[in-house]
């Protein structure tokens, strides 16, 4: 297998909602394994998810997951997931669903060095970075 690169999200009780969230925004196979299936069942963490993974028709692959009992849950920071490319029509889409009840810092426009480039943070606090390749004419 080769090795890959994928961005592992951490969320404060929040995990299902988020990952149901990303299925919608992009599509593809959801596996969500919680704590109370780890052997923590008959706690107050059970329900939430010890291990999220998203694989997208794209190709793409979200992993995460709740905060560990006994952790102190701490929201990262100096990071973006990124998404790009040239397909106008799907990235458009996934940034029209991610920045719905989110904030946008850069709105979806046209850049100066040619590109299709926004940013913003999804209801979740995930920041989110879309860049749409333009074709050269």
């Amino acid at each position: 297998m080769a090795s890959r690169l994928n961005p592992y999200l951490s969320f404060d009780g929040d995990a299902r909602r988020a990952f149901e969230f990303y299925q919608e925004v992009f599509g593809g196979t959801l596996a969500l394994h919680t704590f109370g299936e780890s052997g923590m069942s008959g706690t107050p963490q059970a329900d939430q998810i010890m291990h999220a993974m998203l694989e997208t028709p794209g190709g793409y692959t979200l992993m995460g997951a709740d905060t560990p009992p006994g952790m102190t849950y701490t929201r990262a920071g100096g990071f973006s997931v990124s998404l790009s490319g040239d397909d106008d029509e799907a990235l458009r889409g996934y940034w029209e669903k991610l920045s719905a009840d989110g904030t946008v810092a850069v709105p979806l426009a046209k850049q100066m060095w040619g590109d299709v480039f926004g940013m913003c943070t999804d209801r979740f606090g995930v920041p989110w970075m879309v860049n749409i390749v333009q074709t050269q004419s």
